[in-house]
């Protein structure tokens, strides 16, 4: 309520702070809102399927991370929009662009979030059914009682996002992040303790015949992970997905930085607490429950029921409180940025452009009860999390490589971008019919990608280019570099602040320190020391290749 008055003064203020956010706020917020109480569950489920290198199904996605901490983060910030969607029509020009914002507003605000959120709401019901949290109650509501009551607590989420807009959201969020991570810790740490520390976890491993579970990356011939998948999730995965360059909730913490440099720091905080700081607990408790409940029907429960078997009263309220702070953080942000879309790409740019702010901040208000309202219809029809993970996954590959392009090539144009947004949407969803048969995911991934390239890249070559001035005007303010804007460039007369050729060796470099950093720790609690030493040694590569190029920095304008 002490943060509504933030919320007040307009669309900017309500949706992206006012652009005043803190770098180590807002990086703290992203990282919050991609943990939630469904990815503890995810990971400990992924880990009795596939082992640790499971994990590569969203570690790959680091790789992108690590794109829009050098490639884009500072173009985002620059351009000023209130949403990601926004950008659309800065950088293309005519009713192909209105088409193209307009569509992806709806698409994204509407069906992608609301499953997405519905998928989160499931995760809660079942950590609330594997506790035992509420007693029986059929016959007071219809349907699932257990989804009610995490529904309830969408409401209440509802109410602080709805009144205090994005401050609410990150303020919160800032709190909920060390809590959910105190939780995972807690966790890991009583059902390390129980079972007898990690050496005898691998032990009972190997005593189990199930001492594949600990590769970190799998082998040719893995039956746990194919690795015609690992390939795609490497090869493919990361740069096709439809936030190849940033995308959604993370741009939106980037438009609400105070700086562009702000920006560059609050992505790297974002990535360092997502990828080094809170993996390895969910792994420890994910290898557990592969010993200690092997039979499991749903594995997705292993990690509540852990808890459950371990935890004292009091820890584990505590920790229950966290797995509430998780879904907290997660909802609160999928609200607000969904709604985001439906105010101003969609409300205010096509239905009611002289609306004021005052009406502009309500309409958002109602715009999120009623995107809560399609997730928790969404919830009552998921069932398995990991798979609901996937399609999000499948449906949002093909738009990726335009998106990337954009920035760096004047001659995509929007009908390439729309062409690969429903193009890939088809194919993904085509590729889930009986008629295919059970698709190995990796081949599902590979033929969305380049199935949806078969059809941009010839749309793009038979279509118009944008006009010279769409052009310009977008260069002037965003000043992206690489050859791709030559010639317009030279019509603007305006210098990118940093070379492209030093930003991808920037980026290469942070992908030794971040992935090394990770495997070094991850071998060290392994208990690993050989991978601990050579990932560590990556890592110091990395790093001192990061600090070779920091005399080169970007110029101002």
């Amino acid at each position: 309520m002490w943060l509504s008055r933030r919320a007040r003064g307009s669309v900017v203020d309500f949706f992206v702070g006012g652009r005043a956010l803190p770098w180590w706020l807002a990086g703290t917020s992203m990282a919050a809102t991609t943990f939630s109480v469904d990815t503890p569950l995810y990971v400990s489920a992924l880990i009795a399927r596939r082992g640790i290198a499971g994990n590569w199904e969203w570690w790959s996605f680091g790789l992108s991370h690590l794109l829009l901490i050098y490639l884009f983060a500072r173009l985002w910030r620059r351009a000023e929009v209130v949403t990601d969607v926004e950008l659309t029509e800065l950088r293309y020009g005519g009713r192909p662009a209105a088409v193209l914002r307009a569509t992806r507003a709806f698409l994204f605000a509407v069906p992608i979030n609301c499953i997405a959120i519905g998928f989160v709401m499931l995760a809660m019901r079942k950590v609330v059914e594997a506790l035992g949290l509420l007693p029986d109650l059929s016959g007071w509501m219809p349907g699932d009682e257990r989804l009610w009551a995490v529904v309830a607590l969408s409401v209440f989420v509802l109410a602080y996002a709805g009144v205090a807009g994005l401050w609410g959201v990150v303020a919160t969020d800032f709190f909920q992040f060390f809590l959910a991570l105190f939780g995972a810790l807690l966790v890991a740490g009583f059902a390390l303790a129980e079972i007898g520390g990690v050496a005898e976890l691998k032990a009972q491993l190997a005593a189990a015949g199930r001492s594949d579970v600990l590769e970190m990356t799998p082998a040719p011939g893995s039956e746990s992970l194919p690795f015609g998948t690992f390939l795609a999730y490497l090869g493919i995965q990361w740069w096709a997905f439809r936030r190849s360059d940033g995308g959604g909730e993370f741009v939106q913490r980037l438009l609400a930085c105070r700086s562009e440099a702000d920006a560059e720091r609050a992505a790297w905080c974002f990535v360092w607490l997502h990828y080094v700081v809170r993996a390895w607990p969910w792994v420890l408790v994910g290898l557990v429950a592969v010993v200690v409940l092997p039979d499991l029907a749903d594995p997705d429960l292993g990690y509540p029921m852990l808890m459950l078997r371990y935890l004292p009263a009091g820890l584990l309220g505590l920790v229950v409180a966290s797995f509430f702070a998780a879904f907290m953080s997660t909802v609160s942000t999928q609200i607000n940025w969904g709604a985001s879309y439906v105010v101003n790409d969609l409300y205010a740019r096509f239905v009611a452009p002289e609306a004021s702010s005052a009406r502009l901040v309500w309409v958002g208000r109602l715009a999120s009860a009623v995107i809560v309202a399609f997730a928790t219809t969404a919830a009552f029809f998921a069932d398995d999390i990991g798979a609901l993970f996937r399609f999000m996954i499948a449906i949002g590959t093909g738009p990726g490589a335009v998106l990337i392009l954009r920035w760096f090539w004047w001659r995509v144009n929007a009908w390439a971008e729309l062409a690969a947004m429903l193009a890939g949407f088809a194919i993904a969803v085509c590729s889930y019919l009986p008629a295919f048969g059970s698709m190995e995911f990796g081949t599902r991934l590979a033929v969305t990608a380049f199935g949806s390239a078969a059809v941009w890249l010839p749309v793009m070559w038979f279509t118009r280019a944008e006009q010279d001035a769409t052009l310009l005007e977008f260069y002037r303010r965003v000043r992206p570099a690489g050859p791709g804007w030559r010639a317009i460039r030279a019509r603007a007369g305006v210098e990118p602040d940093l070379p492209l050729g030093t930003a991808l060796l920037r980026a290469a470099a942070a992908t030794l320190l971040l992935f090394g950093t990770m495997f070094a720790l991850g071998g060290a609690v392994l208990l690993e020391p050989r991978t601990a030493a050579l990932a560590a040694a990556v890592a110091a590569v990395g790093g001192a290749s990061l600090w070779a190029l920091r005399g080169h920095r970007p110029r101002a304008v």
